[in-house]
C-alpha cells in the first residue's frame, strides 16, 4: 500500500506531467493564431504561414525558426515516451503524435525542388531528429523510467522553441512594419507559444531537478554501504 509521501509525490509529479501537455497544447494551438496582426485579414499571419510570408524579406534560412514549434512539441513527446514503459497503448500512441505533430514543418514539394537547400533543409533534419528519437526512445525505454536526463533535454528543447521563434519575430516585425507603413504588435500566436514553451520548460525542469537529486541521494547511499 502507497504510504502518504509516496502518494504526495505520484501527485506532484502527475501535476507537472499535466503542466507539460497544458504547454504542448499552448504552443500548438498558438502555431495556428495569428502571430503577426496586420492590418487586413490578408496580412493577419498565423505561425505556419509567417515563415512562407518573410521568405520575401530576404532573411534566408532564418525563416526556418518559424517552422520550429511541431518540431519542439515533437521532440517533447518523444522524449517524453522514452520514459514510459512500451507495453502501454498511451506510449506508441504519443510516439505517433510526436512525429505528425513534426510533419507539420515538411516543406512543400516546390519548395524542396525550387528553393535553396538551406531554405528547407533544416526543417527536414528537425523532422528527422524527432523520428530518430521516438525510435531510440522504444529501443531503450526499459533503461529510461527512472532517468532524468529526457527531463533536461525536454527543458532545453522548450526553451529553444520558446527563445528562437521569438527573437525572429522580434527581428522580423520592424521590417513587416516599414512595408506596412504603420507599428504592428504581437499577435496571440506569439504569446501562446512563448508561454507554452515556458511553461513545458519550466515543469520539465522542475521533474528534472527531483529526479537527479533523488538519483543522487540513491548513489550516495549505495557509496556509504
Amino acid at each position: 500500500m502507497p504510504t502518504p509521501v509516496k502518494q504526495s509525490v505520484d501527485r506532484r509529479a502527475a501535476g507537472r506531467l499535466n503542466l507539460i501537455f497544458v504547454g504542448l497544447t499552448a504552443v500548438l494551438v498558438g502555431y495556428f493564431m495569428v502571430w503577426l496582426p496586420g492590418p487586413a485579414v490578408g496580412l493577419q499571419l498565423i505561425g505556419i504561414e509567417l515563415g512562407e510570408w518573410i521568405k520575401f524579406l530576404g532573411v534566408g534560412g532564418r525563416r526556418d525558426w518559424f517552422y520550429l514549434p511541431p518540431i519542439v512539441i515533437g521532440l517533447v513527446l518523444a522524449l517524453l515516451a522514452a520514459t514510459w514503459p512500451n507495453g502501454r497503448s498511451a506510449t506508441w500512441l504519443a510516439r505517433g503524435v510526436a512525429v505528425a505533430v513534426a510533419l507539420l514543418a515538411f516543406p512543400s514539394v516546390a519548395a524542396i525542388q525550387l528553393e535553396p537547400r538551406g531554405e528547407w533543409l533544416p526543417r527536414l533534419l528537425g523532422i528527422g531528429v524527432v523520428i530518430v528519437v521516438a525510435a531510440l526512445g522504444a529501443i531503450g525505454a526499459a533503461r529510461a523510467p527512472n532517468a532524468h536526463w529526457p527531463w533536461l533535454l525536454m527543458g532545453l528543447v522548450a526553451l529553444a522553441g520558446l527563445l528562437l521563434p521569438t527573437i525572429q519575430y522580434l527581428a522580423v516585425r520592424p521590417v513587416a512594419e516599414a512595408i506596412m507603413r504603420r507599428p504592428l504588435g504581437v499577435g496571440p500566436g506569439v504569446w501562446l507559444n512563448g508561454g507554452g514553451a515556458l511553461l513545458v520548460a519550466a515543469a520539465a525542469f522542475l521533474e528534472w531537478r527531483v529526479r537527479w537529486t533523488a538519483a543522487t541521494i540513491k548513489d550516495s547511499r549505495r557509496a556509504t554501504v
